[in-house]
């Protein structure tokens, strides 16, 4: 049997320096990205999304983002899901990338809203058919009595909606507003680089070393 305690890794291939870095995260986020791309992970737009309900215990999830800008980052959802209820009530929200084979982690932190009407129908009408009746189909977070519930959604809402269903009331986009950013480079010993970046509620960042 194989001793979790005794996992090792060495975190050999790149490191973050302050002067190798960008003065914008979102840039800095932006060269990360594509190099993820690049390199042909898997999924390299996957995320983690943790949220607090009012009953104060945080949740996680895996999404995927569809956007981002110097606006925020942006995913869509259904607005009746259990993070949907959460950041109706706690609007605020964070997010992680984690591309294990690059030795690297995003962490992001904000205010999150939801997308304007425009920008939702806009994606929603761009995603492949059976992912427009999944939406319909699925009463996200909620206790089904078997996958043959999902199925025959599924029918009924194709034979509604036939070639051109509509994007469903509760369904559509968040953004998250970053307020702060930390770029996380593994490095040998456990000795990582860590930098964040901390808004100055001007418009402009701070950038600082943490310890790993």
């Amino acid at each position: 049997m194989t001793k979790i305690a005794d996992l090792r890794k060495s975190y050999e291939r790149a490191e973050l320096s302050e002067d190798a870095s960008h003065a914008d995260p979102l840039q800095q986020f932006d060269q990360w990205l594509h190099e993820a791309i690049q390199s042909e992970l898997p999924e390299p737009n996957a995320m983690t999304l943790a949220t607090v309900g009012s009953d104060l215990r945080p949740s996680t999830r895996i999404v995927l983002i569809k956007g981002y800008d110097a606006r925020g980052i942006v995913w869509y959802t259904n607005y009746d899901s259990r993070k949907g209820r959460e950041l109706a009530g706690n609007p605020y929200a964070a997010l992680q990338f984690h591309w294990v084979e690059l030795e690297r982690v995003v962490r992001i932190e904000g205010r999150v809203a939801q997308v304007s009407a425009e920008e939702s129908d806009a994606y929603f009408n761009s995603r492949p058919l059976d992912s427009r009746i999944g939406a319909w189909a699925s009463p996200q977070s909620q206790v089904i009595s078997g996958r043959g519930v999902l199925v025959a959604n599924a029918a009924k809402y194709g034979a509604q909606f036939l070639l051109q269903p509509p994007r469903p009331p509760h369904w559509g986009g968040y953004r998250l507003v970053p307020e702060r950013w930390e770029f996380w480079q593994g490095r040998p010993s456990r000795l990582h680089d860590r930098l964040r970046y901390m808004s100055d509620g001007q418009g402009g960042w701070m950038r600082e070393r943490l310890a790993p």
